[in-house]
């Protein structure tokens, strides 16, 4: 463990380095492109965190992204500013997610996507129908980036490097959940729930605590989706997009931690460089069906086949070098 933790750290600092780095010389669709990566990393992750380690499946996603993209649209259309507007959008998701957790409580599997499901498409015609609060299917225009002080996230860049910042804490503060007793929780309620509750884990309490975390992480890249496009409207927080960000967690490794990440790379970026081909959504669909196909561990069991395979044939040289 010891040993791995140095490695795990400077690559980490050399992938933080290259994301500073990276849009510095493009134009603003790449860096665009870039801030969402980074958006639906962290919805992807919330969502990971309540699927992939604690095993309860949830298709609404994205109407918690709504949530924290409405308030925080809201709040600072408003005058309200960022940093005060978002955290109010993130504890909502957390209250809102901690009630649509009681569910999970009485039912499982298919049964709870398709309450998750419903919720969805509650929040969608809410967000439709009620014009005076969202603007109905005109949507919220004009919503002010993010100020800090005298720092201001108005070009593109500088909103790119403040969704970095952001990002940055969101993925800190969930390492530090997986890393703590509610993580190890999280996972013994997915191996086996009625082993975990034998040892004396309240199953309850960490059932909503997954779902209501989770939620709040998609808030919060709700809150970062507002300013980012600067409109907002119902069809950005529908079905489908729940199912976009499931898609991420799945072809990234669900129950991986940075699966998320890579998952949200092949699904918001991959199709962009495949945009040259004449049939790219063909390719990038046929790409997908293969990976889970052939791999259903996704990227992360792509890349954890690859080194202990390079592991063991190393191994194997090392034992045939001995005299």
């Amino acid at each position: 463990m010891s040993s791995r933790r140095p490695l795990a750290l400077i690559v980490a600092a050399v992938l933080l380095a290259v994301l500073l780095i990276l849009p510095v010389g493009h134009g603003s669709y790449f860096i665009y492109l870039l801030c969402s990566w980074l958006m639906f990393t962290i919805a992807a992750m919330g969502l990971n965190l309540t699927l992939g380690y604690a095993g309860r499946i949830s298709l609404a996603q994205a109407s918690f992204m709504g949530v924290g993209a409405y308030t925080t649209a809201i709040l600072t259309l408003h005058g309200w500013p960022w940093l005060a507007a978002a955290p109010v959008g993130v504890l909502l998701c957390f209250v809102v997610g901690l009630l649509l957790g009681f569910p999970a409580l009485r039912v499982r599997g298919h049964f709870l996507a398709f309450v998750t499901l419903a919720f969805n498409t509650l929040f969608f015609l809410v967000a439709r129908n009620e014009d005076w609060l969202t603007g109905g299917s005109y949507g919220l225009s004009d919503i002010p980036r993010p100020r800090i002080g005298p720092i201001s996230a108005d070009g593109q860049l500088a909103f790119y490097y403040f969704t970095l910042a952001v990002s940055a804490l969101a993925i800190l503060a969930l390492w530090g959940i997986v890393r703590s007793p509610w993580g190890r929780a999280f996972k013994a309620l997915r191996e086996n729930e009625v082993r975990a509750e034998s040892l004396g884990l309240d199953t309850r309490r960490i059932t909503l605590l997954a779902f209501a975390i989770g939620s709040a992480f998609g808030g919060l890249a709700g809150a970062i989706e507002a300013p980012l496009v600067q409109y907002i409207e119902p069809n950005s927080f529908a079905v489908g997009e729940s199912l976009k960000v499931l898609l991420m967690v799945v072809v990234g490794g669900l129950g991986d931690f940075w699966g998320p990440a890579l998952g949200a790379a092949m699904v918001v970026l991959l199709p962009e460089a495949l945009r040259g081909t004449r049939y790219y959504l063909i390719v990038y669909a046929l790409f997908v069906i293969a990976l889970m196909v052939l791999k259903p561990t996704g990227l992360m069991g792509i890349g954890k086949t690859f080194l202990a395979r390079l592991a063991k044939s190393r191994a194997a040289a090392a034992t045939e070098a001995k005299p």
